[in-house]
């Protein structure tokens, strides 16, 4: 079915440009072609229309938690206890009333692919559900419901945390998450079909949590899928690691093989001059969560070096401290400027590429990010008159605006956000509705 978005600006590969007509062809972008005004028929879209955004590393779950961690200080550690109460009481069903508002949430934001790193797989306390899929089958259907696709990062989760003497058992919390080894993980994967807007990839949960004789195996398995990895987050990942291996997580993951083009490095926070070398050298890409690097007290990657060296940069928003993509690019360039002392480290055209092809790259959909013909039909438009964005140069847009001027978003040729409201309705009722009952009696 053919139809046609008439844009004010258009982010194409040179930039915004002025009167731009986009023809998409079912979930594709058949024609891009200048026009300076619709033709009858066309949907307007006014303000900058920017190619759909990838989030590129995401907990859904997490979602519970936000507003509810800040009134005891501490530290990630002391957070992840509160993290871990929440995880305790989801079952497919809540899981999926949870994860349906939270991606409801992020079309509203303008992502049109999310990648959820994936490791609440079994019932509490351990045991099977009857389909060992059932969390992911949860996640999956409340993409399909939301209107974004997803890549589904299943994460190998082993052990309960590495100390100098080695690995630690599993906490009754963490045997939920677990299969108990390396193969028995893979079978499970290889039970779930990619299908219409999935993709099925996998994710070392970290250093922490798989020992290094189990890497080997995770990297079979995700062989050409998207292979994500949580690294260096805590200086007490890098001590604990060096301690027990001799080596830091970056070189036990290269050792083993877990670098490269297909993999993407998440966080990436507390990294030697000789680790950003390694992994820009290797071509593994690197996602910044800096809101939740900021929540969590956890630090600043060095993310222009990192770039530089040779690694792209793509975003999250991992634990919705905020669902905000805009505001994750605008803080990385922000952090930039408080470290160095200088403006301009990322230019908003960098800003943009990691917000959206980059992204796409990192999860599996090398045909999306771009507002071109062949690629996936997404398209965001951001308001360019709200008090946020009134007066701002197009290229300059990524430096004002929020996920709050985003009026429309069409993922796949489907317009899943029309005048700022989500198909579902009142995404803020279904999240509350989702929340209420997982802190009942906390």
């Amino acid at each position: 079915m053919l139809s046609a978005y008439w844009c004010e600006h258009a982010w194409l590969d040179e930039g915004p440009m002025a009167g731009v007509r986009v023809v998409v062809d079912g979930d594709r972008i058949t024609a891009v072609e200048r026009a300076p005004a619709p033709v009858p028929g066309d949907t307007r879209l006014d303000g900058v229309v920017l190619p759909g955004m990838a989030n590129a590393h995401a907990h859904a779950f997490h979602r519970a938690l936000r507003g509810r961690t800040h009134d005891r200080g501490g530290t990630f550690w002391t957070w992840r206890e509160r993290m871990y109460a929440v995880a305790a009481r989801l079952d497919p069903d809540s899981y999926l009333a949870l994860a349906r508002a939270t991606y409801a949430e992020m079309a509203l934001a303008g992502i049109t692919c999310v990648g959820e790193f994936h490791y609440l797989h079994h019932p509490a306390g351990g045991g099977r559900y009857d389909d060992p899929n059932a969390m992911s089958e949860a996640l999956i259907q409340a993409a399909t419901d939301a209107g974004v696709r997803l890549t589904l990062l299943d994460a190998c989760y082993l052990a309960g945390g590495l100390e100098g003497t080695g690995h630690l058992p599993l906490e009754p919390t963490q045997r939920r998450f677990s299969d108990g080894d390396a193969d028995a993980w893979a079978a499970r994967v290889a039970l779930l079909p990619e299908r219409p807007g999935l993709r099925i990839g996998a994710a070392v949960h970290s250093v922490r949590a798989v020992p290094a004789q189990a890497l080997a195996t995770i990297v079979r398995a995700a062989s050409g899928r998207p292979l994500h990895v949580h690294l260096s987050e805590q200086p007490a990942e890098n001590e604990a690691c060096a301690a027990f291996y001799g080596v830091t997580p970056t070189r036990l993951l290269a050792d083993h093989g877990v670098l490269g083009p297909a993999t993407t490095a998440v966080h990436a926070t507390h990294l030697t001059g000789d680790e950003i070398a390694a992994l820009g050298a290797s071509g593994t890409a690197v996602c910044a969560c800096p809101s939740t690097e900021a929540d969590l007290a956890d630090g600043v990657g060095a993310f222009r070096w990192l770039r530089d060296a040779g690694s792209p940069l793509c975003l999250g928003t991992d634990q919705q401290a905020a669902t905000d993509l805009l505001g994750e690019a605008r803080m990385v360039e922000t952090s930039e400027r408080l470290i160095t002392g200088e403006r301009g480290r990322f230019r908003p055209a960098e800003l943009v590429e990691a917000l959206t092809a980059a992204g796409h790259s990192a999860l599996g959909w090398p045909d999306a990010g771009r507002i071109a013909p062949g690629q996936r039909a997404d398209l965001v438009a951001a308001a360019t008159d709200s008090s946020r964005t009134a007066g701002c140069a197009p290229e300059q847009l990524v430096m004002c605006a929020t996920a709050a001027d985003v009026h429309t978003v069409v993922a796949g040729g489907r317009v899943v956000v029309a005048e700022g409201r989500h198909v579902l309705g009142d995404d803020g009722r279904l999240l509350a509705d989702a929340i209420a009952p997982l802190w009942e009696g906390a």
